[in-house]
């Protein structure tokens, strides 16, 4: 089993805006990120740690101008806190083992699929395509990308 965690080495390595989205709690501008359109297969791991959060299957276009998921990869690599900034109440979504900020989620995804918008930071993330899955240690997912 892998181990993913915060590493210093891969926090100084992050740009100004990735370290501003994962580490600051900041939010990249709408339709600005590198994934927002990416319709390729594969999955999306926290940029920091490599955990698997979420797989290009539940991805949608929401049209919200961030990269919108029904559902996480691996549930218990996302952890929901409440968040009061900007004068209204959202629920964070942040990466378990790196505890970066990934955005947030709200209750107005395709019924068919669950209800959850999982609003996510391209910044946040770094995206693996089908083909290279195995050779980075993912392929226990690749029945997952679809």
């Amino acid at each position: 089993m892998p181990r993913y965690e915060r590493r210093p080495e891969m926090i100084e390595a992050l740009t100004p805006e990735q370290f501003h989205v994962t580490q600051e709690n900041g939010t990249e501008r709408p339709w600005s990120g590198e994934y927002n359109d990416n319709k390729r297969t594969g999955i999306y791991v926290d940029i920091v740690s490599g955990e698997p959060l979420f797989a290009s299957s539940d991805k949608y276009e929401s049209g919200c101008g961030w990269p919108s998921f029904t559902r996480p990869l691996v549930r218990d690599h996302i952890v929901e806190k409440t968040d009061q900034s900007l004068g209204m109440s959202r629920v964070e979504v942040r990466s378990r083992h790196a505890d970066s900020h990934l955005g947030h989620v709200f209750p107005d995804g395709p019924r068919d699929r669950g209800g959850l918008r999982y609003c996510i930071n391209s910044a946040a993330l770094r995206f693996i395509p089908v083909e290279e899955m195995e050779a980075e240690g993912y392929g226990d997912w690749l029945d997952q990308v679809g």
